[in-house]
């Protein structure tokens, strides 16, 4: 059997890659995180992973992110019993070029926002991008958070 040859992306060197990763603490992960206006928020529907692309806030150290009554989010959120809704929230900032830059990964629960002031102060810091009454907010109290910078080979670790 042979074998077949592995597709390589265009723009893809043919030489070793001149970056490493490593790896930040939580705080500069959610100070990056909040650096940035949209990230990924990653649930399940129907037993399958979802990934929507949102924007958001990060406000004493939980994202928050609005969303609307028809939303797979927001009905996960209304029928979750417990802790909430698990969820993974995803941000970068990777330079297309130099393929440089950082990746930052929250894992925590999920809420609705049910503090009508609460809800009235998000709704006015975070302005939804689509055009659609966005009356919910949904917290992520972050559980786990992860971090990786894509830095130069030769860059110090402390950087």
């Amino acid at each position: 059997m042979s074998e077949k040859p592995v597709a390589r992306h265009p723009e893809a060197p043919a030489s070793e890659p001149s970056r490493r990763t490593v790896e930040i603490d939580g705080a500069e992960a959610l100070r990056l995180l909040g650096s940035v206006p949209m990230g990924r928020i990653a649930f399940t529907r129907q037993a399958l992973p979802t990934i929507r692309p949102v924007n958001h806030i990060v406000d004493d150290g939980n994202i928050v992110i609005r969303t609307h009554e028809g939303a797979a989010l927001t009905s996960r959120t209304l029928q979750a019993d417990g802790p909430g809704v698990v969820v993974a929230y995803e941000a970068d900032a990777i330079d297309p070029d130099t393929h440089l830059g950082w990746s930052v990964v929250v894992t925590g629960y999920a809420h609705l926002v049910t503090d009508a002031r609460e809800l009235a102060r998000y709704q006015a810091l975070l302005r939804p991008w689509v055009r659609q009454p966005m009356d919910y907010a949904v917290r992520i109290h972050p559980d786990l958070v992860t971090g990786l910078l894509l830095v130069p080979v030769d860059q110090p670790a402390e950087a």
